[in-house]
């Protein structure tokens, strides 16, 4: 099934839109919150302090956000964690309107954020799954992930534009957006909703933890997740673009809008790529070489003090990423049964989507004490080391050929 075939579905065509706009409306806030922190404060720290914040819901809810996930309606959960996005980001768009001082409220804010993402995720990630053609998933995927590509040079470009103006205007954009992409889930048609006759009646511990164990038991997914969690964890040079883009760069907001854009011109690009001609062999090895290339790229970017090389490192190292998110994202529900979809999709929203802003953590506190172009150098370089050691310790990864070898 080729691309056009897929975007004839309704249902398909009706979450790319949706997704787009949410996660424009959430790139264009992060911009617009990681800047406004470091403005405030000067402080590399208070970045990985947010990042900290937006993390850590993530991690101590994931039990029971993955089983709301799987045992109620994930459209309604989806809504309603959305809604408290949006909240968030009016609270965000509020204080900026008082010249702030003070950096902390940010964090209170980033933390109520990270609990509404926390429920979010698992809800909206096995929707390309609900809405898939027989046949069409990678490509589906490959789309998906294009919209959030595509968000990630629209939002934060504008991000740049509106806080030039002022933070307000970036915050209440994003708010709109978010609340638009409310409305569109809500007319959305998804499949079937999966069988929950195997949770039980009630939750109990053993379910919870289901995702838990079922990634430990699976040593491809355990492998995929784990390989991408310490290269986002020590490649997360991002969260420090803002100091990048003045401290080395000497560029004003305008110019760091486009550069944080960056990022989703070589993953939207590669997206498109990949969803006209989905990768068909060598899977394990091509998500290897991926996250090399994604290590090297971002030792280039912590290198460099040109404007234009910082651009095209950010442009490489963020295809080469995309290639890891597309295996993953077909790989993922390939091998889990869909009543654990929601369980599984916490999990690795804790491992891989949670840990960008884990690694941001651990970007800010370092570049605190041994400057930022050390911290990324060494995040480069230990994300090659740790494709290394995947190479050797996990065999069935790298013999994995195509996606239809896969399946539960």
């Amino acid at each position: 099934m080729n691309t056009r075939e897929v975007l004839r579905y309704g249902p398909v065509r009706s979450l790319l839109v949706a997704n787009t706009v949410l996660f424009t409306g959430t790139a264009l806030q992060a911009t617009a919150l990681g800047l406004q922190a470091y403005r405030i404060s000067g402080r590399e720290a208070d970045l990985g302090w947010i990042g900290l914040c937006e993390f850590l819901p993530a991690a101590l809810l994931v039990l029971v956000t993955g089983s709301v996930a799987d045992r109620l309606d994930r459209k309604k959960v989806a809504l309603l964690a959305i809604s408290g996005e949006v909240a968030c980001s009016v609270a965000l768009a509020v204080y900026a309107l008082g010249d702030p001082t003070e950096v902390w409220p940010l964090f209170v804010v980033a933390l109520g954020y990270g609990v509404a993402r926390a429920f979010q995720a698992p809800a909206t990630r096995p929707m390309p799954a609900m809405v898939a053609p027989p046949g069409g998933l990678p490509r589906v995927v490959a789309l998906y992930a294009a919209t959030w590509t595509g968000a990630t040079i629209v939002g934060p470009a504008a991000s740049g534009l509106l806080f030039a103006v002022h933070p307000t205007a970036a915050y209440v954009v994003s708010s709109l957006l978010m609340s638009t992409a409310a409305v569109l889930i809500a007319a959305l048609h998804l499949g079937p909703p999966p069988d929950r006759s195997m949770l039980g009646d009630r939750p109990t511990f053993r379910s919870a933890i289901e995702g838990l164990l079922f990634v430990r038991r699976t040593p491809i997914l355990l492998a995929a997740i784990g390989l991408d969690l310490f290269a986002v964890l020590f490649g997360g040079a991002v969260a420090l673009l803002p100091v990048i883009a003045e401290e080395r760069l000497h560029v004003g907001e305008v110019a760091f809008g486009l550069l944080r854009a960056a990022p989703g011109v070589g993953a939207a690009m590669m997206a498109l790529f990949l969803a006209v001609r989905p990768l068909r062999r060598h899977v394990g090895r091509t998500l290897l070489v991926a996250v090399f290339v994604f290590g090297a790229g971002t030792v280039v970017l912590g290198l460099t003090r040109s404007y234009a090389v910082a651009f095209v490192a950010l442009i490489v190292l963020s295809a080469a990423d995309m290639v890891s998110v597309f295996i993953r994202g077909s790989l993922v529900p390939l091998v889990t049964p869909d009543e654990k979809r929601g369980r599984v999709m916490a999990v690795e929203n804790v491992f891989i989507g949670a840990s960008n802003e884990l690694g941001a953590f651990e970007s800010g506190i370092v570049a605190q004490a041994v400057g930022t172009p050390a911290t990324v150098v060494g995040g480069g370089i230990a994300t090659i080391a740790v494709v290394g050691v995947w190479f050797a310790a996990f065999p069935a990864l790298r013999r994995v050929d195509r996606f239809e070898d896969l399946g539960h």
